[in-house]
């Protein structure tokens, strides 16, 4: 008896062991991926001792009234623009209707110009078993791919001009967090909507989005919406989705909101399937 239980103890240590040298594996094969598709995303700038490219009202000239108010509120004249940053989140993630809400946390990456990110994100689906999920925008690309222990694949989803857009549709939604982003320098045209609203354009590489943006009285981005593709039964198909921000802070010169809620709207009503906060900003100043 006594020889079995050595055996079976035996056993599990060696299932353990191979278990926890597959998670480092996977880990260390997702990090190596990811840094890869950070190191796309547009280029670095390089710091050459001249002035860096700063934000002036002269760039709100002909913009409607609730955009030049909303950059009043969130940049001071002579704020440098930034070209890339790094963000890093904590919140909750829903993959699918009427199922559990799982904790995450994220690390996005931003690029202005080409515009461009690469969200690597960790979402705890039960004790100690872990999805690693990589959204980007790409060189025109967008993608989304889902791995388990970052090594079995459960979601794989590239390719195509709705994955694009949807793809460059968040980047534009994003830009609340990094507000020269929204300039008209950075390439985004507006057009008013009403004394509230205005929408944004962007257009990279064949593809366009946009995004309507709803200012609250002070001036912050309170509000987005638009209608964007989302994958169903296999298929894309254009859904009206929103997101709301608040929590507003001054970082490094920038007003942006720390939390923020994305939501798709059903016919059957209003679902929100990501809820987080943004726990560090690092903004990388141009040159």
């Amino acid at each position: 008896m006594k020889h079995w239980a050595r055996i079976a103890a035996v056993a599990v240590g060696g299932l353990a062991a191979g278990a926890a040298a597959a998670a480092a594996a996977g880990r260390l094969l997702w990090d190596r991926d990811t840094a890869r598709a950070v190191r796309r995303l547009g280029s670095t700038a390089t710091h050459t001792g001249a002035e860096p490219a700063r934000f002036s009202s002269d760039q709100l000239t002909g913009l409607p009234a609730p955009v030049r108010r909303y950059f009043e509120f969130a940049l001071t004249p002579g704020r440098p623009l930034v070209p890339r940053a790094r963000l890093e989140q904590r919140g909750e993630f829903l993959s699918r209707p009427a199922g559990p809400w799982s904790p995450f946390t994220a690390v996005q990456h931003v690029a202005v110009t080409p515009p461009g990110f690469v969200w690597d994100a960790s979402i705890r689906i039960a004790p100690l078993v872990a999805v690693r999920v990589r959204d980007s925008y790409l060189e025109g690309e967008g993608a989304m791919l889902g791995k388990l222990g970052g090594l079995v694949p459960v979601v794989d989803v590239h390719a195509g001009p709705e994955i694009a857009e949807a793809a460059l549709q968040r980047y534009l939604a994003e830009a609340v967090w990094l507000p020269t982003a929204l300039l008209p320098g950075a390439g985004v045209a507006w057009t008013a909507v009403d004394d509230t609203t205005a929408r944004a354009t962007l257009a990279d590489r064949g593809t366009s989005a946009w995004i309507e943006f709803r200012f609250a009285p002070g001036g912050e981005i309170a509000a987005t919406s638009t209608e964007r593709y989302r994958t169903v039964d296999g298929k894309q198909v254009p859904t009206p989705w929103v997101g709301r921000f608040w929590g507003y802070e001054r970082v490094q010169g920038m007003m942006v909101p720390r939390e923020g809620e994305v939501a798709w709207v059903l016919p059957e009503g209003r679902l929100p399937y990501w809820r987080g906060r943004v726990t560090a900003f690092a903004f990388e100043p141009a040159s």
